[in-house]
C-alpha cells in the first residue's frame, strides 16, 4: 500500500536512512530521541557513515544553522524557524521531527481560523453530553499527544494564527504543562517533548508574536540560498524527487534549464542582473526556491504528457509567468520590461523569449 501513497511522510520515505543512522549512531541521545543530535544533523545535511552507507542531503545550506536548530530542541527551549516564504522551513521542520521522534505527523496548521481547541484539546460532544466532562470525552490535539508521548509537535505558519490564540502556547512552553480546568487536572509533558514552529513576516495576514511568546522560542532564520549554484542544486534534487514520486514518464530536466529559471528568479528578487550591469524592477511576489521547484516540475509534467519528454522553454513559459505575475497590473509591467530588456538580449535565451511572448 505504501507505494500507492501520493506523498509519504519523511519517516516513511527515508526509513532506510533513519534505520542505518540509528544502527551506526553511538553518540549520546537526549531522552526519547531516536537519534543523537549529530545523527539528526547528518540526516538533514547528508554524509557518509563509517560503513559506507550514503545519507542523502535533505537541506542544502549553512550547517551551523541546522546544528543550532537541533541543539535547541535538546534543551527546554522551543524552536522557531523564521524566513521568507519558500526557504524550506516546513521541509526542515518535518525532517527534524522525523529524525528525532520518528513521527512528523503531530502537526497543527496555522490559519486565521485556528482556534484554542485545535492547539489545546477538544471534546467528543456526544460523550460529553452523555457522561459529562471526563478523560474519555476529551479529544487531544496533536500538541497534547506530543506531550503525552514525548515527541515533537509542529506548528506551521504560527504568525497566521490570531494573536490571542498564539498565546495559548505560553504556558505549555514555559511550564511544559497543559491545564485542563474542566477536569481539575493537567497534562505534564514527557521528556523528549518540544515544539517546532515556522513563521514568515512577508505575507499579508501576518499576526506579530507577543514579546512573551517570542521569549519562549529560540529563533533560527533560514535564508534564501546564497549562490545560484546552491539554488540550482536544491531545485534539481527536489524536482527529481517529485518526478519519481509522481512517476512522470520523462527524464529529469537538465541543469541548464533549471539554471535559467533560477537566474530569472534571483535577478528579479535582487533587482539587478547577475553581472550587475542592469537594474531591474522586482515584482510583488517573493519568487522563492519553492516556486522555482514548482515551475520546473510543472514544465516537466507538460513535457512528459504533451511533449516529447524533454523539458523545453515552451514547457516552462506559462509556469514562469504565473510565478512572476501575481498582480495582473503591476507585475505584468515588471515582467514585460524584464522580458524585453534582459531575456531578449541574452545569448542562448531566444527560445525562452519566444515561448514567453507566445504565452503572454
Amino acid at each position: 500500500m505504501m507505494t500507492n501513497i501520493l506523498r509519504q511522510h519523511a519517516e516513511q520515505q527515508y526509513a532506510e536512512e533513519l534505520e542505518a543512522l540509528a544502527e551506526a549512531d553511538s553518540r549520546p541521545r537526549p531522552p526519547n530521541w531516536r537519534l543523537s543530535p549529530w545523527a539528526v544533523v547528518t540526516y538533514l545535511l547528508g554524509g557518509k557513515l563509517e560503513n559506507g552507507f550514503a545519507v542523502t542531503p535533505k537541506y542544502i545550506g549553512n550547517r551551523r544553522l541546522i546544528e543550532i536548530a537541533v541543539a535547541t530542541l535538546a534543551t527546554d527551549r522551543a524552536l522557531l524557524l523564521l524566513g521568507v516564504p519558500g526557504t524550506a522551513k516546513t521541509w526542515v521542520s518535518e525532517h527534524i521531527a522525523a529524525a528525532i521522534a520518528g513521527d512528523s505527523t503531530l502537526l497543527i496548521q496555522g490559519t486565521a481560523g485556528t482556534s484554542e481547541e485545535q492547539i489545546r484539546y477538544g471534546w467528543d460532544y456526544a460523550r460529553l453530553l452523555s457522561e459529562g466532562p471526563s478523560r474519555r470525552a476529551l479529544v487531544p490535539s496533536p500538541l497534547m499527544r506530543a506531550m503525552q508521548q514525548g515527541k515533537i509537535a509542529r506548528v506551521e505558519e504560527l504568525t497566521r494564527i490570531p494573536a490571542d490564540v498564539q498565546d495559548t502556547l505560553i504556558t505549555i512552553l514555559s511550564e511544559k504543562t497543559l491545564p485542563i480546568p474542566e477536569l481539575g487536572e493537567e497534562e505534564q509533558a514527557v521528556k523528549g517533548f518540544n515544539v517546532i514552529a515556522t513563521a514568515n513576516n512577508r505575507d499579508r495576514g501576518v499576526n506579530e508574536l507577543s514579546s512573551a511568546l517570542k521569549r519562549r522560542f529560540n529563533t533560527v532564520v533560514l535564508p534564501v540560498p546564497e549562490s545560484a549554484d546552491e539554488e540550482v542544486e536544491i531545485v534539481q534534487r527536489r524536482v527529481e524527487s517529485l518526478g519519481r514520486a509522481l512517476e512522470l514518464p520523462a527524464p529529469p530536466p537538465g541543469v541548464q534549464e533549471i539554471r535559467r529559471i533560477v537566474t530569472i528568479f534571483r535577478e528579479l528578487r535582487n533587482g539587478v542582473t547577475a553581472d550587475g550591469k542592469t537594474k531591474v524592477k522586482s515584482p510583488s511576489g517573493t519568487l522563492s526556491t519553492a516556486e522555482a521547484i514548482s515551475v520546473v516540475s510543472n514544465g516537466l509534467a507538460l513535457a512528459a504528457h504533451f511533449g516529447d519528454g524533454t523539458l523545453r522553454a515552451a514547457d516552462m513559459a506559462a509556469g514562469l509567468i504565473g510565478a512572476v505575475v501575481k498582480d495582473p497590473v503591476q507585475d505584468r509591467v515588471v515582467w514585460q520590461e524584464y522580458l524585453e530588456t534582459v531575456v531578449k538580449e541574452r545569448d542562448g535565451w531566444k527560445d525562452l523569449y519566444r515561448a514567453c511572448r507566445d504565452v503572454s
